[in-house]
């Protein structure tokens, strides 16, 4: 099985992909699985969750109720396509033994720590329906190639010595898998992972992990995910749901619950997390020309260079035979002889009118593009100035409602102790013409 697997891993590094950088943070949480694409380069992604877990104890030792906290690291560098990872749980775990009587202790420390890389091998073209103008049901037809995946493979080493007594696996162990993405449609992704892990130890695990993914809009996306994974002594499996918020183009808020099943019990999962990523990433530069082809700068061609090893040796006989630089002349007019030494004429080979043109656009484009960046910073400094001056006007019309509203309440709170004292006034005056009357009559 493993041998297959490698085979496989070979058979496909040899596609051609493309860049795997977006303008938007690309989370893999709140799920367990993973995309094929990595987060490109100069890019430094922090992907977190703080969860609770909790099921009935299964017969000996298991691990019923843990509060952690997960943390995934994404950078990419070498190359756009290859991503680095690494992935590692704090938890507090409740560890229950369960025969003819339960007891159990809790446990505090690393329950994984993983250091992968995974690489995006294979990605499909999709036709482009928009650009479909002739017929409406050829527009708004399924694009039947949405079935072939975007493939990509993960290699990692799970580290076991430094885990807890229960979560420890042996020492260093592979881990191996195929990350595949389906793209049915601009808002629903499904996305499925399958892994051998924990080769070569008596605890050796296939699982797999199939989720499906739904952006409603630009801010908000949902999921749901099934997992499972077969040991050599249980099976586990959880079916999960949650949503995805987009805080910022680098932030990203989500939560997710679960329902578990191991071996015949059934217990619940939930979690909150962030993912946030630096973005040091810098785009490069290529030049086009008008038909989209690269323009590639033309070397100067040294003639000599470009010749077999006789041309070469040929061109250097050939040069021994040629007439110096200078040359004398003898002048004599019957009466004396004269010597003159001239310098034998040059032929200069005129400059390509191509290659002066290429100068003079580079020169111009360096131009361009200094004077492009200085506009860009005038701007960002207008704006940064505009954005200033718009919170502080913001800031005293707020100051001044507020006033507004504080001698607002003041005015009425006079107007009511007025009132109030009209109305006891008045309830006073009734009181004494009362009594009065009442003398009167007696």
């Amino acid at each position: 099985m493993i041998k297959k697997l490698f085979l496989f891993f070979a058979f496909c590094s040899t596609f051609i992909v493309n860049a795997q950088y977006t303008t938007v943070i690309n989370s893999n949480r709140p799920g367990y699985s993973e995309s094929p694409y990595s987060v490109g380069s100069g890019v430094y992604q922090f992907e977190t969750s703080l969860f609770f877990r909790n099921i009935n104890a299964t017969p000996t030792f298991s691990n019923p109720q843990a509060l952690g906290l997960d943390l995934l690291f994404r950078t990419s560098f070498f190359s756009e396509k290859l991503e680095f990872n690494l992935n590692t749980t704090l938890q507090r775990d409740k560890i229950a033994f369960k025969n003819v009587f339960e007891s159990s202790y809790n446990q505090t420390g690393l329950s994984n720590l993983t250091l992968g890389a995974k690489y995006l091998v294979y990605t499909p073209k999709y036709d482009d329906k928009k650009k479909e103008i002739r017929s409406w049901k050829a527009r708004h037809s399924f694009d039947w190639k949405r079935w072939i995946p975007h493939v990509g493979v993960y290699a990692g080493l799970n580290f076991g010595s430094v885990l807890t007594d229960f979560h420890e696996r042996g020492g260093i162990s592979p881990k191996v898998g195929v990350l595949l993405q389906n793209e049915f449609s601009d808002k629903l992704r499904v996305i499925s992972n399958l892994y051998y892990d924990y080769i070569g130890s008596d605890f050796s695990e296939f699982s797999y992990i199939i989720t499906g993914t739904y952006n409603f809009n630009d801010y908000w996306s949902g999921f749901a995910e099934l997992q499972g994974t077969f040991e050599k002594y249980e099976k586990k499996s959880n079916l999960g749901f949650g949503a995805a918020y987009l805080y910022s183009e680098n932030l990203q808020l989500n939560a997710t619950a679960r329902v578990l099943r191991q071996q015949d019990e059934v217990g619940f999962y939930t979690g909150i997390g962030v993912s946030y990523r630096i973005n040091r990433h810098q785009d490069e530069f290529v030049e086009m020309d008008e038909f989209g082809n690269k323009i590639v700068d033309q070397e100067e061609t040294k003639y000599d260079e470009n010749k077999g090893f006789f041309g070469r040796l040929f061109s250097k006989v050939k040069k021994l035979f040629k007439g110096k630089d200078k040359q004398t002349i003898v002048i004599d007019d019957g009466e004396k002889k004269e010597e003159i030494t001239i310098e034998k004429p040059k032929r200069q080979r005129q400059k390509s009118l191509v290659d002066i043109i290429a100068k003079e656009d580079k020169k111009l484009k360096k131009k361009t593009t200094k004077a492009e960046k200085k506009a860009a910073k005038k701007a960002k400094k207008k704006a940064e100035k505009d954005a200033k001056n718009k919170v502080k006007e913001r800031l005293k019309l707020e100051k001044n409602i507020k006033k507004e509203k504080e001698k607002e309440a003041k005015r009425k709170e006079k107007e009511r102790l007025k009132l109030e004292k009209e109305i006891k006034k008045l309830e006073d005056d009734l009181k004494k013409e009362e009594e009065k009357e009442k003398k009167k009559d007696k």
